[in-house]
Parts: C-alpha cells; structure tokens; sequence
C-alpha cells in the first residue's frame, strides 16, 4: 500500500509540473505582444515667464510672445546673443525711442534710405543684412513684441526663477516628473515579472527533483541477496522522459501550445505590415531638428509653410535655408550642399519618413489650423531628435482612437452652435470628432 500511495504521489508531481508549464506558457502567449510607452506630447518650454500688459509698460506680453515667435525669433534672441540680427535685450534704451523702433520694424529700408544716422549704423554693424519689413503689424502689435521682450530679458526673483529653471529643463515640473516615471514603466514591469515567474519556476522544478529523487530511491526494489543494483538516475531520467513522449494526452497540450504561439505570432507579424515606426532614414543633408526647433526654438511654420493651409506641410525651398545661411556657417560642408544644389538649379532630394497610403486621405490644415492639433501629437517631441524619425504606428486604429478621444473646440464658433444643442440632448458628455463624423469612411477613404 505505501508504495502505490507513493506511485501515486509520483504522478501527481508529474501532473503539477505539466500544469505549471502550460500555465506559464499560456502567460507568456498572452503577454508576448510588444509592450510600448507612447512619448508625451508634452509642448515645448515656452521661455522666460513673461509680464502682465501693465508689468511690460501697456504692451500685450502674451501677444507679443507669439508675435515674436512667429517673425523674429528665426533672427533674433531676447538676451544680448547674436544670432543673425542683434540681440533685443535692452532694445528700447539702446535706440532713439519706441517710435523710431515702430518705423524700422514696419520698413528698415525706407528708414535706412532716409538717412537716418542710427538706422545706418546698426546695417553697416551687422554686414548690411537686408531685415524683413512688417508693415501689418499695429502699433499695438509693436508695443507687444517689445513688452514681451523686456519681461523675457528682466532677471526674474528667486522663486520665479526657480520655477523657470524647471520649466527648461524639464518641460514643467510635475508633468516631466511623471512623464519620466510613465515612460519606463509598462516594458520594465513586464520584464520583472517575467524573470520572477522563472526564478520561481526553477525553484519548484528543484524542489520537485529533489522530492522525485528520494522518492524512486525509496519505491527501486533491493533483492534479497544483493546482487543486482538500482538503475543509474540517468537511466531512470531517459526512461521517464520516454514515457511522458509517448503519453498522448501530454503530445496533445504541447502541440496545442505551440500552435496557439505560432498563430499569435503570426497574426502579430500580419498586423504590423506597413508599419514603419522608428523609421528614421539618413538624409542628403544633416539637419538637426534639435538644433534649429530646440535649442534656438525656429517655429514650424516657418520651414513648413503650408501646414496651416493646405493638405501638406511641405519641405522647405532651398531659399528658406539661405535667409539664415547666407550668413551662418557658410564654411559648413552641409551647407555647401545646398550652396550646390542651388547653383545646379536641382532640388534636395528629402527622404520622405512619415507615409500614409494611397488609400488614406489626411489634411494637415484641418488638423493644425482648425482642430488645433500640436505637430508634437502626430510627430513627438520633434525638437529632441537629432535625426527625425517616426514615433507613431499611423495606422487606422491609431487615428480612430484619436478621433473617438478627442473634443471639439466649439468656442466662440457659431458653427458648431446647433450640433452642440443637438448633441447635449443625447449626451452629458463633451462634444468629439467622432460625434461629428470622425468614423465615417469616406473621410478618410474616398
């Protein structure tokens, strides 16, 4: 009796070890899809804190920040820097007055043509670069970008600057603390897991060896006489590993198992067919976007002119690169190539890194101009990356999500007015593109 007890002992080990690696295995299956942390799209620093109009002497601070950023950052700085024109802190003290800064802002030239005696001698200063006429600006428009930087350029106190210092370095303290924290987080875990539930495995297949080992000792019969003696533990191994072959039952959940696996992986490979994320190709010319976007923080529209008015960005004009480097860097080799393609009368051939297909219809002027989507939601943190490369999959269940997230800005448009009425009678929830026909296929595919 103890040794049947005992045989049956012997298989219910054997049984709890095939358990736990068909649990283990089904775990990994479910588990085994990539596990990816989608980038903050958080924006970037917008700079030094700035005035309230009263603080900047009547100028609107926050207007003129945009103003600045769309016409003047590309040329100017708000400290003492020189970048192509001089640096514009202590502007005002430095010129004859905010009337005479009105007229050079809205035509250098004609001011310069008139003799004006300071006006040429900040052209002949800085090589007699022609600077850009502004005539639509307003007076208030001026007052703004010279309120906004007086605050950018003013030594800001203890606190401010603290909170200043965060803001550039980080991104704005407790979003780029939890955005750091977020974006180790799902893979690592995953990892954890997965390296415990194998140590533990090894622990219990061990202890289980051990067990079966004393075990067969203790049921091997011993002749009487003592002449023959126990089968080698190799010997015993082979023979039970023969026997868990030759089980049917056993045969059936591996093969199943590695079905299930193969099917999976498949369907996996099937699904990731056209996706072209990370895709980072060399270009002809290095350009850093960290550079040029980051560090002297060139708006987008500025290369990418036709992002805010029709279907796409499109790629900068070789004479978009000479308004700057018609002065900077020209020695650089980069540089030389556009100098070249330039004087070849032949286009820059730019690698194309972010493609939808054919079938696909996107308009980037709906998107930037009316729905006010950031480039940094489509591209990610753009102005990080040295080489620019694809961040997001693009694919239809991707924009569809997006279209079932997000809300529509419905404020101060009449357009809206009537769709809103209509909606808040269905629904409590905020208006989405989804409620206005962001699932329809014929937006997309037509």
């Amino acid at each position: 009796m103890l040794i049947n007890s005992i045989n049956k002992f012997h298989k219910m080990s054997r049984l709890s070890k095939l358990w736990g690696a068909v649990g283990l295995s089904l775990a990994l299956m479910l588990n085994s899809g990539q596990v990816t942390a989608q980038d903050s799209t958080a924006a970037a620093g917008g700079g030094p804190a700035t005035a309230t109009p009263a603080a900047a002497g009547g100028g609107d601070a926050e207007k003129g920040k945009t103003l600045f950023t769309n016409n003047c950052a590309q040329c100017h700085a708000v400290t003492d820097e020189v970048v192509v024109g001089p640096g514009l802190k202590g502007v005002q003290q430095r010129t004859p007055g905010k009337e005479w800064l009105h007229k050079w802002i809205r035509n250098s030239s004609a001011l310069i043509a008139s003799g004006d005696p300071y006006a040429q001698q900040v052209f002949n200063k800085y090589q007699k670069i022609q600077m850009s006429s502004f005539p639509n600006l307003t007076d208030a428009d001026i007052d703004g970008i010279l309120a906004y930087i007086d605050a950018a350029s003013a030594p800001a106190t203890a606190a401010v600057g603290g909170a200043g210092t965060a803001q550039e370095k980080g991104g704005g303290g407790a979003s780029a603390e939890n955005g750091g924290a977020s974006s180790a987080g799902p893979s690592e875990l995953f990892t954890f897991v997965l390296v415990a539930l194998l140590v533990v495995m090894l622990l219990v297949l061990g202890v289980l060896l051990v067990i079966v080992t004393i075990l067969s000792k203790a049921v091997t019969p011993v002749p009487v006489d003592g002449t023959q003696t126990p089968a080698p533990f190799g010997q015993r191994l082979k023979e039970g590993l023969t026997s868990a072959f030759n089980n049917s039952t056993l045969r059936s959940i591996v093969i199943w198992i590695f079905l299930l696996v193969v099917t999976k992986a498949t369907l996996d490979g099937a699904y990731s067919v056209g996706v072209q994320q990370g895709y980072a190709p060399k270009q002809p010319i290095a350009y850093s976007h960290k550079l040029h976007a980051g560090q002297y923080k060139i708006d987008c529209n500025y290369c990418h002119t036709g992002v805010n008015k029709g279907k796409s960005a499109t790629i900068p004009a070789a004479n978009v690169c000479m308004n700057c480097h018609g002065v900077i860097k020209k020695e650089s080799p980069e540089i030389q190539k556009i100098y070249a393609a330039i004087e070849q009368n032949r286009p820059i051939e730019w690698v194309r890194v972010h493609n939808l297909p054919d079938l696909a219809y996107f308009n980037h002027a709906q998107h930037v101009n009316v729905g006010n989507v950031q480039c940094t939601t489509c591209h990610g943190e753009i102005e990080k990356m040295e080489v620019v490369e694809q961040r997001s999959s693009l694919t239809m269940g991707w924009c569809i999500d997006c279209h079932r997230k997000t809300e529509v800005n419905t404020k101060d448009n009449a357009y809206y007015d009537k769709l809103v009425a209509l909606h808040r009678k269905e629904s409590k929830e905020p208006l989405k593109v989804a409620n206005i026909g962001g699932l329809e296929c014929s937006k997309c595919h037509y």
